[in-house]
């Protein structure tokens, strides 16, 4: 018999005889491993367990506790629902079904479509399928065979058609269902079981708007019925905080087909609250250094063609001529972003190595070309407002400034807003980049260095950095455990060239400056809607729009209302009356309904002795109290 040798993750070495496959070097380490075993990881491959190893093959075992686990479980849920569609609707024709990140999803041409009751009996047939413990079975065919193994199947056969000539096809069988796929699945149906389809969904068969529009079936899948229930019960918890249900709500936004898509148009409270925030922020700014500017909406694209976006990023903006009146017509483009504004106000003047860091901010409104099938809300806009900034400085001050943005960072997203986050480092993307590899090394180096002092662990994005320079971005976590990216951090030597930008050394020569781009908050809209949905709507004292009603028991007590809001109001705290007739209970559940933090009771007793009532958002009745003495607690409730 011939043995081979196998090399573990722990550097170990295991003996197999030639022939074996991935499950049988895990029966060789244990028995309970071959039993908890679920694919293989060979070379960096991963693989079926009925994959045959070779001598000198590194390999590591998937279980449910690897980190690829779930992926598969979830691809080959995938196919179990592809299969119990088949069964159920025989003239069904199938697109593609990957995992995604939570779940699954699986494109089908049906006639009718289906409905929410179809979904129910899917699940069912499901059930049955992987009670039936069927075996995931890999197969291999040449391009012809695949032809005619897909007969009937127009989208499959698509698939085929473009694949390389002469290219190994591989298919994956459970039961009656044959699919195209790479892999790898889990051994048998009979190891999931932990889902849920979620909902129904158009998709046009690979994202082209002028092919077939097929019907997408979205799932979850997880590896224990523990898991799933939490994930139901998340999915839950952010359906109620949907920031699109909230901002409708409490009257903050809306959007309007006839002003198209990704335009949000902000009521008085939701206007509020961004004002709030920009006028909060721009102190902090002006407290570390910032100066602020405003550019301008528009520019002739003799701007974007310097800048490359004119190249690279046309389909993303907005082009229109004018006609200058003296015979010339000008092209002019939306701006996407507000870098070049900031770079021609830097190049304006001759600056010295004395001038920097010079830190340029600018709350800019601008406009990208999302398709419209991405649009989502606040979160996905064509029209946004970018808390802006870009920092000139030397090389040697790069450390520096990015350890003063993290600093800034952490007092924003931890200690304000009470935001758990992670740090990502994307590196110099292979091929496509620009800058001497020194300028690259210092850049990535200054990145991680500025981390490691301010105690930020981060991960490495191998080669995913712009081609302009490396980054880091900043991923929050909500009150619900979902992850937002909205802070970047972003070394560019591609506009100070482009734009030839320079600065006088202390050596009285000339030099390019380092630039660095950052956003804090990213797009102002849409760390709106993540706030709506990170609070429920029930935002802290400091940013609601409204921060206390008035409540006058009776019409005899609106004067003394009218006459409190006046005081709170001269000392900065945000005032409404509830002047309509009606019960108080009815005026309290409207305040509880619009989230407003505070409710002030007046009656007789109040008028009297010239207080207020006080009712807390969640506290409910905190007692009475003097109307300064209530402005005191509102306005110390500030960051």
């Amino acid at each position: 018999m011939v043995e081979i040798l196998v090399k573990l993750p722990d550097g170990s070495e295991r003996t197999v005889p030639e022939g074996s496959t991935v499950l049988d070097v895990a029966a060789a380490i244990g028995p309970r491993l071959a039993q908890a075993a679920l694919a293989g990881s060979l070379n960096g491959t991963l693989v079926d367990l009925s994959a045959v190893v070779a001598d000198g093959d590194e390999l590591s075992i998937i279980t449910p506790k690897s980190p690829e686990a779930l992926s598969i479980v979830r691809h080959s849920t995938a196919h179990v629902m592809a299969e119990a569609v088949k069964d159920l609707f025989p003239t069904a024709k199938f697109g593609i079904g990957p995992a995604i990140e939570d779940g699954f999803y699986y494109d089908f041409d049906v006639d009718p479509p289906f409905t929410p009751q179809d979904l129910e009996a899917i699940e069912a047939r499901m059930r049955e399928i992987i009670a039936e413990e069927k075996p995931f079975t890999r197969g291999v065919l040449d391009k012809l065979e695949a032809w005619d193994a897909f007969e009937g199947q127009p989208y499959k056969r698509e698939l085929i058609e473009d694949l390389p000539e002469g290219e190994v096809i591989s298919i994956y069988t459970q039961g009656s269902f044959t699919d195209l796929c790479r892999g790898p699945h889990v051994p048998s149906t009979g190891l999931l079981g932990a889902f849920k389809l979620t909902k129904l969904a158009g998709a046009y068969w690979r994202g082209d708007s002028t092919r077939p529009m097929l019907q997408r079936v979205y799932g979850t899948a997880w590896l224990t019925q523990q898991d799933l229930d939490a994930h139901l019960t998340r999915l839950e918890e952010a359906e109620k905080r949907d920031h699109r249900k909230l901002g409708k709500e409490l009257d903050l936004f809306s959007f309007h087909d006839i002003a198209g898509a990704g335009l949000p148009l902000f009521h008085p409270k939701g206007a509020r609250v961004l004002r709030i925030l920009q006028e909060w922020l721009r102190a902090e700014l002006y407290r570390r250094g910032y100066v602020e500017v405003i550019t301008p909406h528009i520019y002739k694209t003799d701007v974007w063609k310097i800048s490359g976006h004119y190249d690279f990023y046309a389909e993303n903006m907005y082009f229109f001529n004018i006609d200058e009146g003296d015979g010339r017509v000008n092209e002019y483009a939306i701006k996407p972003m507000n870098c070049p504004g900031h770079v021609m106000i830097f190049d304006n003047d001759v600056r010295s190595y004395r001038d920097l860091p010079m830190r340029i901010s600018e709350f800019g409104t601008v406009y990208r070309h999302e398709m419209s099938g991405v649009v989502h809300g606040l979160m996905r806009a064509r029209g946004f407002t970018q808390d802006d900034a870009h920092i000139f400085c030397e090389p040697s001050q790069v450390h520096d400034e990015v350890v003063g943005m993290l600093d800034l960072v952490d007092y924003v997203m931890r200690e304000v807003f009470g935001f758990e986050y992670s740090a990502e480092i994307s590196t110099r993307p292979i091929g496509h980049s620009i800058g001497a590899d020194e300028m690259w090394d210092l850049a990535t180096s200054s990145l991680k260095e500025a981390c490691d002092a301010r105690g930020l662990a981060y991960e490495i994005n191998e080669g995913d950095g712009a081609f302009y320079g490396p980054k880091i971005d900043i991923k929050l976590k909500d009150a619900i455990g979902r992850t937002w990216q909205c802070s970047t951090i972003q070394v560019d030597f591609n506009f100070p060239e482009r734009f030839g930008l320079t600065y006088r050394t202390a050596q009285n020569t000339e030099a390019v400056p380092f630039m660095l781009h950052r956003t804090i908050l990213g797009s102002m809209e849409r760390f709106f809607g993540i706030l709506i949905e990170h609070y429920a709507g029930a935002f802290p004292t400091w940013l609601s729009p409204v921060q206390a009603v008035l409540i006058p028991i009776a019409d005899r007590h609106l004067e003394y209302a009218e006459k409190t809001r006046r005081t709170l109001e001269a000392v900065g705290v945000r005032v409404d009356v509830y002047a309509e007739n009606g019960p108080m209970r009815v005026k309290i559940a409207k305040a509880q309904q619009q989230k407003v933090p505070y409710m002030l009771v007046v009656g007789d007793k109040e008028v009297e002795s010239g207080d207020v009532g006080v009712r807390e958002r969640t506290a409910g009745d905190i007692g009475t109290m003097g109307v300064r003495a209530f402005a005191e607690r509102v306005l110390s409730e500030k960051p």
